[in-house]
């Protein structure tokens, strides 16, 4: 697990030995903590074990009952581990009152997600995300931690302690909050300038959403290999978490059209609403999106829960109209493959040996390209109205100035092709 200074830089690579915990009440938790078990694993820490309890509330006091606590501390003890994490995430109160008793750190899911989210972030805006969630996370828990917030990682309130000391810390993160806040507006300003010379270019927009470690960066080199740009290739790699930041490409395909596509950060189960919150700046880009490729692991047995959780997140954000495709990937990775129960458009495929990937560019085509139309008009001098319009909302390809006009080569929506089709030349 990694460490962190106050400017979010790694100053220390601990290789952590874990027990995990969760607590059932309702529902059958053992995806659940056998996803967290790979969290663990993302964020370098060795897992020794893990304790279910079933209970019909949360212990208010210690999330799961006394008795299991002192069972937990045993465990650990008897297993030498230095840490323990739940799946669920903890009031500060709570990890003070577990941590206590059983004598080693105690954190819980939320701040293995943000760890991990620290280490893999990699542009500006990233980082102040990753941060702007943690410092929320922190906020309200500055007086249940005490003494051990300094195990968060360094910097904010490490030294802990009396009321003076606190109300400081909370001055000090409200300010680094607002800075924080600040900044990611101004990184959204300049975002809105670029989505706004795309609109002006026509260029529809093509995301890739799913769960974590469904093959989107894969699908995104694919795609580029296709096209022949293999120079814009991204970060895959097979873990959870692999890549944070949106990655926006620019694909034209052989027919000269030209859409933007876009791989997002991938979603996960019991997402921390804080770290929702903080990237709806970069998930805002799927908002804008005329096209998601919903992408889901083909070979996980239970991949009705990645797309269950998926359009959970896309809801909450506000993109859960948009017009979509189930992509299923890794078919490679079945020994018989077995179409998928949905009502919804799907297509099976593979990034890595390139299944079906022509079907895919025919899908975006019929999709996003189905209803322009490519012409040419000559539109009279004195029709500059149109002209400027044409400029600001088509894709033009080509201008030419002529005796009697402007003529342009232009690809057009159908419903502006009739409204101009008196000025057709073809």
């Amino acid at each position: 697990m990694l460490k962190f200074s106050e400017n979010n830089e790694v100053i220390q690579n601990e290789a952590y030995k874990a027990i995990l915990v969760g607590l059932q009440i309702n529902e059958d938790i053992t995806y659940s903590m056998e996803e967290l078990e790979g969290l663990a694993e993302a964020a370098g820490v060795e897992v020794l074990g893990t304790m279910v309890q079933n209970l019909e509330r949360p212990n208010n006091a210690t999330f799961i009952g006394k008795g299991k606590v002192e069972e937990l501390a045993e465990m650990c003890s008897n297993m030498e581990a230095d840490t323990v994490i739940f799946n669920d995430e903890l009031s500060g109160m709570q990890l003070r009152n577990i941590e206590e008793v059983i004598g080693v750190r105690v954190i819980d899911r939320t701040i293995l997600i943000l760890d991990i989210f620290a280490s893999r972030a990699v542009s500006s805006e990233g980082k102040l995300q990753v941060e702007l969630a943690q410092l929320q996370y922190r906020m309200p828990r500055l007086l249940g931690f005490g003494k051990s917030l300094s195990r968060l990682g360094g910097g904010i309130g490490t030294r802990g302690p009396g009321e003076k000391k606190l109300e400081t810390d909370r001055r000090h993160i409200q300010r680094r909050l607002d800075d924080i806040k600040a900044e990611i507006a101004e990184l959204k300003g300049n975002r809105n300038v670029q989505r706004a010379k795309r609109q002006k270019a026509g260029l529809p927009i093509v995301a890739l959403v799913g769960y974590t470690n469904a093959g989107k960066s894969a699908i995104m080199n694919r795609l580029l290999e296709e096209v022949e740009r293999q120079d814009k290739v991204v970060l895959e790699k097979d873990m959870l978490f692999a890549t944070l930041d949106t990655a926006q490409r620019n694909v034209k395909l052989d027919t000269n059209y030209e859409f933007i596509l876009i791989d997002t950060v991938g979603f996960v189960s019991k997402l921390p609403h804080s770290l929702i919150n903080a990237f709806k700046a970069t998930l805002e880009e799927v908002m804008y999106a005329d096209l998601l490729l919903h992408v889901v692991d083909a070979s996980f047995e239970a991949s009705e829960f990645h797309i269950e959780v998926t359009n959970k997140v896309l809801k909450e954000i506000g993109a859960g109209n948009k017009a979509r495709v189930l992509v299923y990937n890794k078919i490679d990775l079945l020994e018989n493959e077995v179409l998928p129960v949905t009502d919804e458009e799907y297509i099976c495929i593979s990034a890595k040996r390139g299944d079906n990937f022509e079907r895919i560019i025919e899908i975006i085509k019929e999709k996003l390209f189905s209803n322009r139309i490519l012409t040419k008009l000559l539109i009279p001098y004195d029709r500059g109205d149109i002209s400027s319009y044409l400029c600001e909302k088509a894709k033009v390809i080509s201008i030419d100035y002529v005796e009697s006009g402007t003529e342009f080569e232009v690809e057009l929506m159908e419903a502006d092709y009739n409204r101009l089709k008196e000025y057709d030349t073809i």
